[in-house]
Formats: C-alpha cells, structure tokens, sequence
C-alpha cells in the first residue's frame, strides 16, 4: 500500500531561500512556517537537539546580517527586530524535519529538498550559459579584429577616384623658354 504524496506547499519554497556566507539558507520562521510549528518550537527542538546541528547545518547570524536582510529583502522588515535570527542549510532543514517529528514538517522537508536541488540545477546551467558566453565573446573578438583588418585594407577601394585634371579653357602654346640675356657693356674710360 502506498501513502499518497505529500500536499504541496502553499506558497513557493524557492524565494524563501536566501543566499549568506556563500551557502543557501532557509531561515527559522520562514522553515517553521512551512513546517507548520511555531519558530519558537523549531529553535527548542534545535536546541534539545544541539548534536544534530553542526555549524554547516545551522548557524545563528550576526546582527549586521540581519540588518542588511530586512533592507534587501522587504518581505522580511520583521526580522530587523528579531534578536537571534538561525539559518538553516538544506542539510539543516531536513534535520530539523526529522527533529520535530511532525507528519507536515516530514512530507513538507521533500519540498524543501526539492527547492534546493532545483536551485543548485539552475546555478549550474546559469554557470554553464556563462562559459558559453565568453566563449562566443572571445571568438567575437577574434572575428572583431579579423573584421577590422579587412575593413582598413578595403577602405581605400571604397573611396572614389580622385578626379582626373581638367583641361584649361583656351589657346596654349607651348614655346620653348626664350633667354634673355643682357651684355654689359664695357667699361670705357672718358678722359678729359
């Protein structure tokens, strides 16, 4: 006998995923939302629990962090009140299903799985678009180069002949240069 599978999340899980400390985080309301338990009986279970929750399944944020997330992310202004703030790592959220034992955070912490593989499959095609991307910038480069040499070597075919001497209006002959000499005279002497 088969169990039906789990009802799907109420709202999307995808947006509720932040990105701190270069790691993709869930935090403890937004986790104890869809696990239907309040956020403070998800941070009691945690904390009885202390064994299960090393720090690259959990960690608490620092008040600078919370700060910069209730400015960036204006669904979340409450937390800029919120005085200990956790963040789970998928790891940490799937553990924190299996700590509360409840029917919904156990069938809701497959969603939550999912979310997360479906994120990391979206960064890695993303990565993948990208070294395309300067692979085709560098091979335009090498064209955009190539291009240019061509250009500059048909640019003077492309501009139009000079235009050839006109013939002056008129009667021209051309003679042969006449010399004009002057002789002195010489010199004589006038005596008295």
């Amino acid at each position: 006998m088969t169990t039906p599978p789990p009802a799907a999340p109420a709202e999307p899980i995808a947006p509720l995923i932040l990105s701190l400390r270069d790691q993709r985080v869930l935090l403890d309301a937004d986790l104890a939302r869809l696990y239907g338990v309040e956020t403070r009986a998800l941070n009691q279970a945690m904390k009885r629990n202390q064994d299960r929750f090393p720090a690259d399944f959990m960690f608490d944020l620092t008040r600078e962090e919370i700060l910069r997330i209730s400015q960036t992310v204006t669904s979340l202004g409450r937390l800029k009140f919120s005085k200990q703030v956790r963040a789970f790592t998928e790891h940490g959220a799937l553990m924190a299903a299996m700590v509360l034992s409840s029917p919904r955070a156990v069938a809701m912490s497959v969603y939550v799985v999912r979310a997360f593989i479906q994120m990391r499959e979206e960064q890695s095609a993303n990565a993948a678009i990208l070294k395309r991307l300067a692979e085709i910038d560098k091979t335009l480069l090498t064209h955009d180069t190539a291009l240019w040499d061509i250009y500059q070597k048909l640019l003077p075919l492309l501009n139009p002949p000079p235009d050839p001497p006109r013939k002056e209006i008129g009667f021209h002959i051309k003679e042969d240069a006449v010399t004009y000499r002057t002789r002195r005279k010489a010199a004589t002497s006038y005596s008295g």
